[in-house]
């Protein structure tokens, strides 16, 4: 963010969410709730199956700040994100950040931020404040 990024640049990626990332997901966080475990259960939820845990959703755009827009370096310092429809195991989602500011005294941006499924539902919506360490 030291001069490169600008004011409504974007930067986007794709994954498929697969099974084996709610278990890796449980193995770091000890997340174990049935809505991403138990079949029969999370069938008779308004959630009519198993989803993945927010952190997976959520988790691509760390990845997408990361190493895309604003790049290395960067860290969220605040996000305000709502989650709207459930992700689950086989989904495409896709993370999308668009720079809304970005400070001229200090290297810290606003992003918008999006992840939509395959069939362009959005499943997560809102903005968050990044810093970028310049590196070396």
């Amino acid at each position: 963010m030291t001069a490169v990024v600008e004011v409504g640049a974007r930067a986007r990626r794709t994954r498929e969410v697969q099974r084996g990332d709610i278990e890796r997901f449980t193995e770091i966080t000890g997340d174990r709730n049935p809505l991403h475990y138990d079949e029969e259960l999370a069938a008779r939820t308004r959630f009519g199956g198993v989803i993945v845990q927010g952190g997976v959703t959520s988790g691509l755009l760390n990845a997408v700040v990361a190493e895309d827009l604003p790049g290395p370096g960067s860290v969220f310092l605040q996000v305000d994100w709502r989650f709207l429809a459930p992700v689950r195991p086989g989904d495409h989602i896709t993370a999308e950040v668009e720079v809304l500011t970005a400070r001229t005294d200090k290297p810290i941006a606003t992003l918008r931020t999006t992840i939509t499924n395959q069939d362009g539902v959005v499943v997560l919506d809102g903005t968050a404040v990044v810093y970028r360490e310049p590196l070396a």
